[in-house]
């Protein structure tokens, strides 16, 4: 049983581990340059003001100067995230050495303290112009990278009680400008993940059990800019799905004793986004997006006992739903050296619902305010500065802990989470 419920788990830690201080809906981290910050990252795909662009949309680095572009970034992510017991059912004690309930049941629990935390993300970019038409570029950032920790009475912590997850993605890109109306880009992606989990076991002694697991994967991502008039611009932008075929291992504590390879598939999202940035004058910009995101594909994941290739648990359920975001921003260049900005941003839960809504990913329908500025500190020189406040929709859960064969149900965790987070970002752009 014990060996169920851990590595049910493991894919879930790609999948959704970022719930520490994800910034974005399900396990999407958003925040991969501080200058989209301070605008909720409204019109990602149509701004092209910084090497940023190899991102969100590769093909807006033939918007950017001649020569060589870099922009450094690092966001600050401070995230609560706070469980209240609503009914929480107790989990029966099993025998270690018959699987079955010994007739006592292990102490339910309290709220377990603040799941959340305090992340850096960083990021790095850099373009160089081969010709006026072409340019070439490199993206490195944290496509997913955080942790969630209750303490360790947590009423939830058979379900799940710590995650974490480290995503480094190298994006090396390309574009081309065919002519001043219409530019062309794209890149190649290359993530490298290693994850951890931990969690409760039912047993007597409610041993831990410890799930740790790397790989990597290829993907890629494809971008179109239209400049429809000397004032507005359009872009669109589509990022492709991951595929990682996870292995790792399981440990799990005495009496138990067990330390052996799992393995497991897990298909990241693709999205694809279309932004529009117009300017009304030469003070006013405007910035519009809309972006799905392809959730369905996190649907059930079977971790595989890495030895015999067999079923090692029950499959993991999410039944998540492709989710959409919209955002609205706005830039007004105040004089030579300031560019105030501010934005919000409406993004959807792909949850479907309480029985699915997990203790790790809490997720919830979120609103983003943001504002901040750039200043031009030389000719060649800027700094980004960006402040958001996310404001998530209040959810419950009602998640069964299930046995191996999913035909009853051991115990059901229910409560309320109430989460907030406030992102602080700060990017340094340079030409040469």
């Amino acid at each position: 049983m014990q060996k169920d419920l851990t590595l049910r788990l493991l894919p879930a830690l790609m999948t959704v581990a970022f719930s520490g201080s994800a910034a974005a809906a399900g396990f999407q981290l958003q925040n991969q340059n501080a200058a989209g910050t301070s605008v909720a990252y409204a019109g990602a795909a149509a701004v092209a003001e910084d090497a940023s662009t190899i991102f969100f949309n590769p093909a807006g680095m033939t918007y950017l100067p001649q020569g060589h572009s870099v922009s450094l970034a690092g966001t600050v992510i401070d995230r609560s995230v706070k469980f209240s017991n609503t009914g929480t059912t107790p989990m029966p004690v099993i025998n270690p050495l018959t699987n079955l309930p010994t007739g006592a049941f292990h102490p339910i629990g309290d709220n377990g303290g603040d799941g959340g935390g305090v992340s850096l993300v960083p990021a790095g970019y850099y373009s160089y112009s081969i010709s006026p038409a072409w340019r070439v570029g490199l993206g490195v950032s944290v496509t997913y990278g955080s942790e969630t920790e209750y303490d360790p009475n947590f009423a939830g912590r058979f379900s799940g009680r710590y995650t974490s997850i480290h995503q480094i993605n190298l994006n090396p890109s390309v574009a081309y400008r065919v002519n001043d109306q219409v530019s062309i880009g794209g890149g190649l992606n290359f993530a490298k993940s290693d994850i951890e989990f931990r969690q409760s076991t039912p047993f007597v002694g409610a041993p831990l059990g410890v799930l740790k697991g790397d790989d990597t994967a290829w993907g890629y991502n494809l971008g179109a800019m239209f400049q429809l008039s000397p004032q507005t611009r359009l872009g669109l932008a589509y990022r492709s799905k991951m595929k990682f075929d996870l292995e790792g291992s399981q440990q799990v504590g005495a009496p138990l004793n067990i330390n052996r390879t799992i393995t497991a598939q897990l298909e990241t999202p693709d999205n694809l986004s279309l932004a529009l940035s117009h300017k009304v004058n030469e003070q006013l910009e405007l910035l519009a997006d809309a972006t799905w995101t392809g959730w369905s594909s996190v649907n059930a994941l079977v971790p595989l006992v890495a030895s015999s290739g067999a079923p090692a648990s029950a499959p993991l359920r999410y039944n998540f739903h492709d989710s959409w975001r919209f955002g609205l921003g706005a830039k007004y260049q105040l004089n030579d050296r300031w560019n105030l900005r501010a934005g919000v941003a409406y993004d959807q839960t792909p949850v479907p619902d309480d029985a699915s809504r997990t203790m790790t990913v809490p997720d919830s329908d979120r609103t983003w305010l943001a504002f901040g500025a750039r200043w031009a500190m030389t000719k060649n020189t800027s700094l980004d500065f960006g402040y958001a406040h996310i404001f998530f929709k209040d959810s419950s859960t009602a998640r069964a802990v299930m046995n191996t064969a999913e035909t009853a149900t051991l115990q059901t965790v229910r409560g309320d989470f109430t989460t907030r987070a406030d992102l602080f970002s700060l990017q340094v752009n340079h030409n040469f």
